[in-house]
């Protein structure tokens, strides 16, 4: 039985991660933050998490499974942050994966994973040996792996993360990350990674977006309108 107040938090480090957890715990969440590094426990502690230390490239499903008994919520927002193929396989799409895996045999329902705008449809126009593609199919495939489960699930798609702050507004773009039909580029591309926060939060409080891929750049439009 999942209680109703606590989120497992993957990739407790990264920028929108540490931006989001003082979201979750104002509106009454406890969240545990996994991360591999002890050197980072005090960053977590500072945002209100509680650290757990855990590295999801070597923990087995078992072991994700025991972290996430009893939440309600996982949140998947870690990343290999590029330069690696094997890296970005390893975390983006195996750990991805044994997550989601975990997360079932927990019995831990709903499943929220942080994807890119155009996850979809970037592994197939990309030559292979673009520097991008190991990150494009890794995303691509953890996205699709996750919509194949059973899971509650919201996959979120922001663009280019910018350090902005949050302006709670958005725009909605389609399935291959575009808005009204037309591609986007520069700043009408952009993301900040505090929105990125801000949507993790509503669609964890509010139980939105269930079931369902959110592509989504800085725009005009309230997330709470938005996303329901």
């Amino acid at each position: 039985m999942a209680e109703g107040n606590r989120v497992v938090l993957i990739g407790g480090h990264g920028k929108v991660a540490l931006l989001a957890v003082p979201k979750l715990v104002g509106r009454g969440y406890a969240v545990d933050s996994l991360i591999r590094n002890p050197g980072h426990a005090a960053d977590i502690s500072a945002t209100g998490a509680n650290p757990v230390i855990l590295d999801i490239e070597s923990a087995g499903v078992a072991q994700l499974a025991e972290a996430f008994s009893g939440a309600s919520a996982i949140v998947f927002s870690a990343g290999a942050g590029g330069g690696n193929e094997q890296r970005t396989r390893a975390v983006d799409y195996d750990a991805a994966v044994r997550s989601m895996q975990a997360a079932e045999q927990a019995g831990v329902d709903r499943f929220v994973l942080v994807s890119y705008s155009r996850a979809l449809i970037d592994v197939d126009n990309l030559d292979p040996a673009n520097s991008f593609y190991a990150y494009a199919k890794a995303k691509h495939d953890a996205d699709a792996y996750l919509r194949g489960t059973g899971l509650d699930y919201t996959i979120l798609g922001p663009g280019a993360l910018t350090l902005e702050p949050a302006s709670k507004r958005i725009v909605l773009a389609d399935k291959a990350g575009k808005v009204n039909g037309s591609d986007v580029e520069g700043e009408a591309s952009q993301t900040s990674r505090e929105n990125v926060a801000e949507v993790i939060t509503h669609v964890v409080a509010n139980k939105s977006a269930r079931r369902a891929t959110v592509n989504f750049y800085d725009g005009n439009m309230p997330i709470v309108e938005a996303i329901v």
